[in-house]
């Protein structure tokens, strides 16, 4: 078995190959066969591990041809310290760049830009006017509403849609194959579970059952890899704060999300799932998730709302005990 990150390894490299997009797909090769001088800045929306990135960079291979990476700035918004650092660097790349038939504008790929506050989106507005001339950028996120409506406007958006089970199954057959991996589909449905329908996160989750089982992977290695980054997690944590067991709750589910890697927005929508499905969403309990996702949209600190949310919980599913 090899060595290498499976999520580089087996990353598609033509826009054909992405996994059922289809009409994100057909979009952007509309775009390469049109006059791609004319292009406008792009935006791709929707849930992680969905290829939004892989689109991104499958796209300037297109465009460029084998030299693609020299026109390719790759940034992650949530990692910058401050739209200064970002202005500077894309300054740089757009430096000294002659706009040809073969390369008529270089591209910045800025990932995680719903990270980014509204003051800093407003200035990258800004960078990205001043340099259109010579620079297109490929704006990705997760989530669409906490682009601000001038960025929105300005980009021709692409909405990425989760996968579903047969789209992540068919994929890891095919690499247990080429990896000669054994494992059947009760593993596949137990990776598709954990992982929420993030092909990264399964592709991850699969290599690691991969280098522990020595080839044969069950239901067992899997479920031991990922330990407490179970569903059923979730189901615990509900059980924790209906018994006003705040601390428990929050340590739990911090382990269930530092193991699992979902995002703050993603334990919202898990936590609403199994209080409809245990008829515990009252209307105290809904405007209460309501108002910690409304606060996530603004850039407020996510690990601050999930605590503020666990104890509103607390209180309010324990009934104050």
């Amino acid at each position: 078995m090899s060595t290498l990150l499976w999520i580089e390894k087996y990353r598609p490299k033509k826009l054909d190959e992405i996994i059922n997009q289809e009409e994100v797909i057909e979009g952007l090769k509309n775009l390469l066969a049109s006059n791609v001088a004319e292009m406008p800045h792009l935006l791709f929306a929707g849930p992680p591990g969905t290829g939004k990135t892989t689109a991104a960079l499958a796209f300037a291979r297109e465009l460029y041809g084998e030299h693609w990476r020299e026109y390719v700035l790759e940034l992650n918004a949530s990692d910058e310290r401050g739209i200064n650092v970002i202005r500077e660097k894309v300054k740089i790349f757009a430096q000294y760049f002659t706009p040809s038939e073969e390369a008529p504008f270089k591209i910045v790929i800025l990932d995680e830009a719903d990270m980014m506050t509204s003051e800093a989106q407003t200035a990258l507005r800004r960078i990205m006017e001043v340099n259109a001339r010579v620079t297109r950028f490929i704006l990705i996120c997760n989530y669409l509403n906490r682009i601000i409506s001038p960025i929105q406007s300005r980009t021709a958006i692409f909405r990425f849609k989760r996968l579903s089970f047969e789209d992540v199954k068919s994929y890891l057959q095919m690499i247990c194959q080429k990896e000669g991996l054994k494992c059947d589909e009760a593993v596949l449905k137990k990776i598709y579970d954990v992982s929420l329908g993030d092909m990264r996160r399964a592709l991850n989750l699969l290599q690691s059952a991969a280098t522990v089982s020595m080839g044969n992977i069950t239901v067992d290695v899997v479920e031991n890899i990922v330990g407490k980054a179970s569903p059923e997690t979730i189901t615990r944590v509900v059980d924790m704060l209906r018994m006003g067991d705040f601390n428990n709750a929050k340590s739990t589910l911090y382990d269930f999300m530092s193991v699992s890697g979902i995002d703050a927005g993603e334990v919202i929508r898990l936590l609403y799932s199994e209080l409809m499905a245990r008829n515990l969403l009252n209307a105290e309990v809904a405007e209460a998730m309501a108002e910690i996702e409304y606060r996530l949209q603004f850039s407020a600190n996510p690990e601050i709302q999930v605590t503020a949310l666990l104890a509103k919980l607390s209180l309010l599913l324990s009934g104050g005990k």
